[in-house]
Protein backbone atom coordinates (compact mmCIF):
# COMPACT_ATOMS: atom_id res chain seq x y z
CA UNK A 1 0.00 0.00 0.00
CA UNK A 2 1.50 3.49 -0.90
CA UNK A 3 0.41 7.06 1.03
CA UNK A 4 1.73 9.82 0.05
CA UNK A 5 1.61 10.49 3.74
CA UNK A 6 2.20 8.10 6.77
CA UNK A 7 1.69 9.84 9.71
CA UNK A 8 2.83 7.90 12.65
CA UNK A 9 0.70 8.07 16.11
CA UNK A 10 -3.28 8.71 16.73
CA UNK A 11 -2.55 11.32 19.63
CA UNK A 12 -2.61 15.24 20.11
CA UNK A 13 0.01 15.57 17.18
CA UNK A 14 -1.13 12.66 14.62
CA UNK A 15 -4.98 14.07 14.98
CA UNK A 16 -3.50 17.86 14.32
CA UNK A 17 -1.10 16.40 11.32
CA UNK A 18 -4.13 14.81 9.78
CA UNK A 19 -6.29 17.94 10.18
CA UNK A 20 -3.77 20.43 8.40
CA UNK A 21 -3.16 17.65 5.72
CA UNK A 22 -6.60 17.76 4.56
CA UNK A 23 -6.94 21.06 4.82
CA UNK A 24 -3.88 22.31 2.99
CA UNK A 25 -3.12 18.81 0.67
CA UNK A 26 -6.53 18.06 -0.35
CA UNK A 27 -4.78 16.33 -3.54
CA UNK A 28 -2.18 14.13 -1.26
CA UNK A 29 -3.11 10.98 -0.13
CA UNK A 30 -2.39 9.43 3.61
CA UNK A 31 -3.02 8.01 6.49
CA UNK A 32 -2.35 7.80 10.25
CA UNK A 33 -0.91 4.30 11.97
CA UNK A 34 -1.73 3.95 15.38
CA UNK A 35 -0.07 0.95 17.52
CA UNK A 36 -2.52 0.88 19.93
CA UNK A 37 -6.26 -0.10 20.19
CA UNK A 38 -7.02 3.17 20.76
CA UNK A 39 -6.46 6.71 19.66
CA UNK A 40 -5.92 9.50 21.97
CA UNK A 41 -2.32 8.46 23.04
CA UNK A 42 -1.00 9.71 26.72
CA UNK A 43 -4.91 10.31 27.35
CA UNK A 44 -5.79 6.58 26.74
CA UNK A 45 -2.75 5.68 27.94
CA UNK A 46 -2.78 7.12 31.49
CA UNK A 47 -5.61 5.88 34.19
CA UNK A 48 -3.93 6.94 37.08
CA UNK A 49 -6.18 8.41 39.88
CA UNK A 50 -6.65 12.46 39.06
CA UNK A 51 -4.80 12.12 35.73
CA UNK A 52 -5.35 15.80 33.91
CA UNK A 53 -3.48 18.18 31.73
CA UNK A 54 -0.71 19.82 33.41
CA UNK A 55 -0.69 22.92 30.75
CA UNK A 56 -3.97 24.63 30.00
CA UNK A 57 -6.35 23.57 27.32
CA UNK A 58 -6.26 26.50 25.54
CA UNK A 59 -2.71 26.09 25.02
CA UNK A 60 -2.68 22.38 24.92
CA UNK A 61 -5.54 21.98 22.56
CA UNK A 62 -6.12 22.56 18.81
CA UNK A 63 -6.31 25.62 17.28
CA UNK A 64 -8.68 24.81 14.68
CA UNK A 65 -10.86 23.32 17.38
CA UNK A 66 -12.32 25.47 20.92
CA UNK A 67 -11.80 24.19 23.97
CA UNK A 68 -15.82 24.90 25.37
CA UNK A 69 -15.04 23.10 28.92
CA UNK A 70 -15.28 25.81 32.01
CA UNK A 71 -11.83 23.97 33.23
CA UNK A 72 -9.10 25.07 31.15
CA UNK A 73 -7.18 22.62 33.65
CA UNK A 74 -9.06 19.01 32.24
CA UNK A 75 -9.01 15.46 33.75
CA UNK A 76 -8.17 13.08 31.61
CA UNK A 77 -11.28 11.46 30.20
CA UNK A 78 -12.63 14.87 28.82
CA UNK A 79 -9.25 15.50 26.88
CA UNK A 80 -9.46 11.94 25.59
CA UNK A 81 -13.46 12.87 24.90
CA UNK A 82 -12.38 15.85 22.89
CA UNK A 83 -9.58 14.07 20.42
CA UNK A 84 -12.80 11.84 19.93
CA UNK A 85 -14.89 14.63 19.33
CA UNK A 86 -12.19 16.41 16.83
CA UNK A 87 -11.80 13.36 14.56
CA UNK A 88 -15.14 12.90 14.12
CA UNK A 89 -16.14 16.48 13.34
CA UNK A 90 -13.47 16.77 10.82
CA UNK A 91 -14.20 12.97 9.35
CA UNK A 92 -11.00 11.59 10.20
CA UNK A 93 -11.41 8.59 12.02
CA UNK A 94 -11.51 6.44 8.28
CA UNK A 95 -8.07 8.18 7.99
CA UNK A 96 -6.70 6.01 11.31
CA UNK A 97 -5.37 2.10 11.04
CA UNK A 98 -5.68 1.26 14.82
CA UNK A 99 -3.46 -1.58 15.95
CA UNK A 100 -0.94 -1.00 13.04
CA UNK A 101 2.78 -0.50 14.89
CA UNK A 102 5.65 0.34 12.28
CA UNK A 103 8.39 -1.46 13.59
CA UNK A 104 10.92 -0.02 10.75
CA UNK A 105 11.17 2.40 8.12
CA UNK A 106 13.86 2.21 5.33
CA UNK A 107 14.62 5.43 3.42
CA UNK A 108 15.08 3.76 -0.29
CA UNK A 109 17.51 6.64 -2.22
CA UNK A 110 16.57 5.02 -5.64
CA UNK A 111 13.11 5.00 -5.43
CA UNK A 112 12.98 8.41 -3.29
CA UNK A 113 10.28 6.41 -1.28
CA UNK A 114 10.16 5.59 2.88
CA UNK A 115 9.30 1.46 3.01
CA UNK A 116 7.63 0.57 6.30
CA UNK A 117 7.05 -2.15 8.16
CA UNK A 118 3.98 -2.31 9.72
CA UNK A 119 2.88 -5.18 12.23
CA UNK A 120 -1.31 -5.51 12.35
CA UNK A 121 -2.21 -7.67 15.18
CA UNK A 122 1.13 -9.27 14.56
CA UNK A 123 1.09 -10.05 11.00
CA UNK A 124 3.79 -7.90 9.11
CA UNK A 125 2.51 -5.89 6.57
CA UNK A 126 4.80 -3.47 3.83
CA UNK A 127 3.70 0.24 3.28
CA UNK A 128 5.55 3.05 1.40
CA UNK A 129 5.27 6.63 1.21
CA UNK A 130 6.98 10.07 0.21
CA UNK A 131 6.62 11.51 3.40
CA UNK A 132 6.91 10.02 7.13
CA UNK A 133 5.38 12.08 9.70
CA UNK A 134 6.07 11.27 13.52
CA UNK A 135 3.79 12.28 16.15
CA UNK A 136 4.28 8.89 18.03
CA UNK A 137 5.37 11.54 21.08
CA UNK A 138 8.93 11.22 23.12
CA UNK A 139 8.40 8.04 25.78
CA UNK A 140 8.71 4.69 25.72
CA UNK A 141 4.38 3.16 26.61
CA UNK A 142 6.26 -0.02 27.14
CA UNK A 143 9.06 0.52 29.70
CA UNK A 144 8.94 3.58 31.98
CA UNK A 145 11.61 4.76 33.93
CA UNK A 146 11.81 2.53 36.56
CA UNK A 147 14.78 2.43 38.75
CA UNK A 148 15.76 -0.10 40.69
CA UNK A 149 15.54 -0.30 44.98
CA UNK A 150 17.77 -2.30 47.30
CA UNK A 151 15.51 -5.49 48.54
CA UNK A 152 12.31 -4.06 46.78
CA UNK A 153 11.39 -7.73 46.36
CA UNK A 154 11.02 -8.31 49.67
CA UNK A 155 7.84 -5.86 49.88
CA UNK A 156 4.66 -7.63 50.84
CA UNK A 157 2.57 -5.37 49.18
CA UNK A 158 2.08 -3.52 45.82
CA UNK A 159 4.36 -1.59 43.92
CA UNK A 160 2.88 -0.08 41.03
CA UNK A 161 4.23 2.60 38.16
CA UNK A 162 1.40 5.12 37.09
CA UNK A 163 2.04 3.95 33.50
CA UNK A 164 0.46 0.56 34.32
CA UNK A 165 -2.15 1.77 36.59
CA UNK A 166 -5.15 -0.37 36.22
CA UNK A 167 -9.33 0.61 37.47
CA UNK A 168 -9.34 -2.78 39.67
CA UNK A 169 -6.26 -1.35 41.72
CA UNK A 170 -7.49 -0.81 45.47
CA UNK A 171 -6.22 2.07 47.76
CA UNK A 172 -9.36 2.63 49.35
CA UNK A 173 -8.18 2.56 53.44
CA UNK A 174 -4.92 1.76 52.79
CA UNK A 175 -1.54 3.11 53.70
CA UNK A 176 0.47 4.45 50.45
CA UNK A 177 4.04 5.92 49.77
CA UNK A 178 4.44 7.78 46.21
CA UNK A 179 7.75 8.12 45.52
CA UNK A 180 8.12 11.49 43.33
CA UNK A 181 7.24 14.58 43.74
CA UNK A 182 7.38 15.57 39.79
CA UNK A 183 3.40 16.56 38.02
CA UNK A 184 2.38 12.73 38.23
CA UNK A 185 3.13 12.51 42.23
CA UNK A 186 1.79 15.94 42.72
CA UNK A 187 -1.32 14.85 40.68
CA UNK A 188 -1.97 11.07 42.29
CA UNK A 189 -0.94 12.33 46.18
CA UNK A 190 -4.01 14.59 46.53
CA UNK A 191 -6.33 12.85 44.69
CA UNK A 192 -5.70 8.96 46.49
CA UNK A 193 -5.81 10.68 49.50
CA UNK A 194 -9.52 11.51 49.39
CA UNK A 195 -9.85 7.57 49.95
CA UNK A 196 -6.83 6.24 51.06
CA UNK A 197 -6.08 5.45 55.33
CA UNK A 198 -2.63 8.18 54.44
CA UNK A 199 -0.18 8.99 51.76
CA UNK A 200 3.00 10.04 51.76
CA UNK A 201 4.57 11.91 49.02
CA UNK A 202 8.66 10.75 49.41
CA UNK A 203 10.90 13.02 47.50
CA UNK A 204 14.88 13.06 47.27
CA UNK A 205 14.90 17.15 47.03
CA UNK A 206 12.37 19.64 46.57
CA UNK A 207 10.30 20.70 43.12
CA UNK A 208 8.68 24.00 42.58
CA UNK A 209 4.96 24.53 42.25
CA UNK A 210 2.69 26.62 40.14
CA UNK A 211 -0.51 26.84 42.27
CA UNK A 212 -3.26 27.71 39.73
CA UNK A 213 -7.07 28.01 39.27
CA UNK A 214 -8.38 24.68 36.75
CA UNK A 215 -11.18 27.27 35.70
CA UNK A 216 -10.27 30.57 33.80
CA UNK A 217 -13.02 33.02 34.61
CA UNK A 218 -11.74 35.27 32.08
CA UNK A 219 -11.85 33.04 29.29
CA UNK A 220 -15.81 31.67 30.35
CA UNK A 221 -16.59 35.42 30.75
CA UNK A 222 -15.24 35.85 27.24
CA UNK A 223 -16.78 33.13 26.20
CA UNK A 224 -20.55 34.62 27.42
CA UNK A 225 -20.00 37.50 25.02
CA UNK A 226 -17.98 36.64 22.25
CA UNK A 227 -18.38 34.46 19.57
CA UNK A 228 -16.58 30.96 20.70
CA UNK A 229 -13.87 31.09 17.81
CA UNK A 230 -12.78 34.66 18.68
CA UNK A 231 -12.69 34.46 22.55
CA UNK A 232 -10.85 31.02 22.15
CA UNK A 233 -8.31 32.29 19.78
CA UNK A 234 -7.71 35.40 21.85
CA UNK A 235 -7.12 33.11 25.25
CA UNK A 236 -5.38 30.91 23.65
CA UNK A 237 -2.62 33.91 22.48
CA UNK A 238 -2.78 35.60 25.53
CA UNK A 239 -1.85 32.13 27.51
CA UNK A 240 1.15 31.09 24.90
CA UNK A 241 2.45 34.92 25.46
CA UNK A 242 1.81 34.67 28.99
CA UNK A 243 3.92 31.46 29.49
CA UNK A 244 6.35 32.76 26.97
CA UNK A 245 6.69 35.42 29.55
CA UNK A 246 7.06 33.59 32.35
CA UNK A 247 9.46 32.02 31.01
CA UNK A 248 11.65 34.64 30.34
CA UNK A 249 11.00 36.09 33.50
CA UNK A 250 11.97 33.00 35.24
CA UNK A 251 15.46 32.86 33.62
CA UNK A 252 16.17 36.54 33.81
CA UNK A 253 16.00 37.04 37.23
CA UNK A 254 16.03 33.39 39.23
CA UNK A 255 16.01 34.61 42.91
CA UNK A 256 13.03 36.93 42.20
CA UNK A 257 10.86 34.31 40.76
CA UNK A 258 11.93 31.87 43.40
CA UNK A 259 11.66 33.96 46.36
CA UNK A 260 7.94 34.12 44.97
CA UNK A 261 7.26 30.62 44.37
CA UNK A 262 8.53 29.69 47.75
CA UNK A 263 7.13 32.63 49.57
CA UNK A 264 3.37 31.56 48.05
CA UNK A 265 3.98 27.80 49.32
CA UNK A 266 4.98 29.24 52.97
CA UNK A 267 1.34 31.21 52.72
CA UNK A 268 -0.24 27.98 51.81
CA UNK A 269 1.80 25.71 54.23
CA UNK A 270 2.76 27.93 57.32
CA UNK A 271 3.13 24.75 59.95
CA UNK A 272 5.81 23.30 57.29
CA UNK A 273 9.57 23.19 57.11
CA UNK A 274 9.94 24.91 54.12
CA UNK A 275 13.31 25.16 53.83
CA UNK A 276 13.75 21.64 53.50
CA UNK A 277 10.65 20.05 51.57
CA UNK A 278 10.00 23.35 49.29
CA UNK A 279 13.60 25.08 47.97
CA UNK A 280 14.21 23.33 45.50
CA UNK A 281 18.79 23.79 44.74
CA UNK A 282 18.24 24.79 41.30
CA UNK A 283 16.62 27.72 39.71
CA UNK A 284 13.00 27.99 38.29
CA UNK A 285 13.00 26.40 34.91
CA UNK A 286 16.07 24.80 34.40
CA UNK A 287 13.46 21.71 35.41
CA UNK A 288 9.75 22.64 34.55
CA UNK A 289 7.79 23.76 37.05
CA UNK A 290 4.87 21.66 38.38
CA UNK A 291 1.13 23.14 38.03
CA UNK A 292 -0.92 22.81 41.37
CA UNK A 293 -4.92 23.03 40.22
CA UNK A 294 -6.99 24.94 43.24
CA UNK A 295 -3.66 24.17 45.32
CA UNK A 296 -4.63 20.50 45.78
CA UNK A 297 -1.79 18.72 46.90
CA UNK A 298 -1.16 21.95 49.91
CA UNK A 299 -5.10 20.97 50.72
CA UNK A 300 -4.13 17.31 51.32
CA UNK A 301 -1.10 18.58 53.14
CA UNK A 302 -2.97 20.83 55.64
CA UNK A 303 -5.54 18.22 56.58
CA UNK A 304 -2.90 15.75 56.99
CA UNK A 305 -4.26 13.58 54.47
CA UNK A 306 -0.99 13.79 52.93
CA UNK A 307 2.89 13.59 54.36
CA UNK A 308 5.88 15.03 52.47
CA UNK A 309 9.12 13.36 53.88
CA UNK A 310 12.42 14.49 51.99
CA UNK A 311 14.89 12.06 52.72
CA UNK A 312 16.73 8.92 50.56
CA UNK A 313 16.10 5.50 50.11
CA UNK A 314 18.10 2.96 51.52
CA UNK A 315 16.32 -0.19 51.07
CA UNK A 316 13.03 -1.52 51.19
CA UNK A 317 11.69 -3.62 53.67
CA UNK A 318 8.63 -6.18 54.03
CA UNK A 319 6.56 -3.49 55.39
CA UNK A 320 7.74 -0.51 53.67
CA UNK A 321 10.92 1.55 53.04
CA UNK A 322 13.69 2.12 55.26
CA UNK A 323 15.28 5.79 54.21
CA UNK A 324 18.72 6.59 54.96
CA UNK A 325 18.04 8.53 58.11
CA UNK A 326 16.84 5.00 59.59
CA UNK A 327 13.16 6.21 59.58
CA UNK A 328 10.68 3.55 58.04
CA UNK A 329 8.01 4.10 56.40
CA UNK A 330 5.25 1.45 56.55
CA UNK A 331 3.05 1.05 53.37
CA UNK A 332 0.98 -1.59 51.72
CA UNK A 333 1.08 -0.03 48.38
CA UNK A 334 4.21 1.60 46.79
CA UNK A 335 4.02 4.01 43.90
CA UNK A 336 6.77 4.71 41.75
CA UNK A 337 6.04 8.17 40.15
CA UNK A 338 9.74 7.73 38.75
CA UNK A 339 9.51 9.11 35.61
CA UNK A 340 9.55 8.13 31.48
CA UNK A 341 11.64 6.64 29.14
CA UNK A 342 12.78 8.92 26.88
CA UNK A 343 12.39 7.48 23.33
CA UNK A 344 13.49 8.41 19.68
CA UNK A 345 10.77 8.05 16.66
CA UNK A 346 8.44 5.77 18.29
CA UNK A 347 11.22 2.85 18.88
CA UNK A 348 10.68 2.60 14.82
CA UNK A 349 14.36 1.29 13.58
CA UNK A 350 15.31 3.43 10.89
CA UNK A 351 17.84 3.06 8.06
Amino acid sequence: MYKDVVVVGAGISGIAAGYNLNKSCPNKSFCILEGRSNLGGTWDLFKYPGIRSDSDMHTLGFRFKPWIHDKSIADGPSILKYLNDTVNEYNLRKDILLNHKVSSANWNSDKSLWELEVLENDILKKMTCSFLFLCGGYFSYNKPHMPSFEDQENFNGQIIHPQFWTEDINYSDKKVIVIGSGATAATIVPEISKKSKHVTMLQRSPTYYFPSLDEDRFANFLKKILPTKFSYSFIRLRNVLFQQLLYRVCRRFPNFVKRKLIDHVRKMLPNFDIQKHFTPSYNPWEQRMCLIPNGDLFESLRENRATIVTDHIDEFTQNGIKLKSGTELNADIIVTATGLNLQQFGGIQLS
